[in-house]
């Protein structure tokens, strides 16, 4: 669980109006319980999301249970946008993740049920089956995929990004003995764990590392100066930035890029095949192309091939 992009190509409702609201979305516009059904999601850029016709070939593919309940229940930790996030209504689930995502269960002659979820727990409801699926900006890793399958469909690396001007002068490759926000269980926090303790071991002071359930509180910490910088996916960092109209900025560049894979559970690997197939088709049918490209994610991380686990080395 990263591309510059221009604000006004990037969607925007009204819980993400103004500087510190931006990234926030705490309260009505927080993660947490509330669930959206509809595939368009109510926002403008949902509303415009590409058409999208069911293959019959692809629905075919599909388990006779889930063909006959109509729909997926998707799990996601609905406080990481641009990937996915509350639109205005406070309900409704929307970003390119849910955009491209909707796009393929359309193929695959499906709705979509999405519930919001706190992003550690979506791989176990998924297991339970909670969830039918799990589509949070999950970067695919071997420890993931023990645990569940997990379909490739876009490449996303880790952002550094801090206040603007940099104040507490935070170099990514030396933040020994600064303070660093992360969102919990994300790939960001093996990261900097590991840069603290090399921090140690050279006899410096360890990073001090704040966990946080959901991106936007981290973000918010840095706005606040509670934390000097913190570390997301690159979507993630780029957008917070444009989004506080000059409070932050991002510090270097994208590093080690992996794919983003959405969770099934091992015990639904026709399912897994089923989604990886819609995603291949909006991919060769330049879908996936159109909707990446209203969020400005079109120009890096865009895939040829969806497969279903892949080699975490991406």
């Amino acid at each position: 669980m990263h591309l510059t992009a221009p604000a006004a190509r990037i969607g925007r409702g009204s819980c993400y109006a103004g500087a510190l609201a931006a990234v926030l979305a705490l309260s009505a516009c927080g993660g947490g319980g509330g669930e959206g059904g509809s595939q368009d999601g109510g926002s403008a850029d949902a509303a415009s999301t590409p058409s999208v016709k069911a293959v019959p070939e692809l629905a075919e593919m599909v388990p006779q249970d889930i063909r006959d309940q109509g729909s997926l229940k998707v799990g996601t930790d609905s406080t990481y946008a641009p990937a996915e996030y509350l639109s205005e209504d406070g309900e409704s689930v929307v970003g390119f993740d849910v955009e491209l995502f909707n796009a393929v269960a359309a193929k695959l002659d499906l709705e979509t049920k999405w519930q919001s979820s706190s992003f550690g727990t979506i791989v176990e409801g998924v297991d339970t089956g909670k969830y039918d699926v799990g589509v949070s900006s999950f970067t695919i890793n071997e420890e993931r995929m023990q645990q569940a399958h997990m379909v490739s469909y876009y490449t996303v690396g880790t952002q550094w990004f801090t206040a603007e001007g940099n104040p507490a002068d935070v170099d990514p490759e030396n933040a020994c003995g600064k303070n660093v926000a992360v969102q919990a269980n994300t790939v960001q926090v093996e990261d900097i764990e590991a840069r603290s303790q090399e921090c140690v071991d050279n006899g410096d002071p360890e990073i001090n590392i704040s966990k946080f359930k959901g991106q936007d509180q981290a973000t918010e910490s840095i706005i606040s100066g509670r934390n000097d910088a913190g570390l997301a996916d690159m979507p993630v960092a780029v957008y917070a930035v444009e989004q506080t109209e000059g409070q932050l900025e991002t510090l270097g560049k994208q590093y080690e890029a992996a794919p983003y894979g959405a969770v099934v559970s091992k015990d639904s690997t026709e399912l897994a095949e089923a989604i990886s197939a819609g995603y291949q088709s909006i991919m060769d049918d330049g879908t996936y192309t159109e909707i990446l490209a209203k969020w400005d994610l079109d120009g890096q991380g865009t895939l040829d091939t969806s497969e279903v686990d892949p080699s975490a080395e991406g």
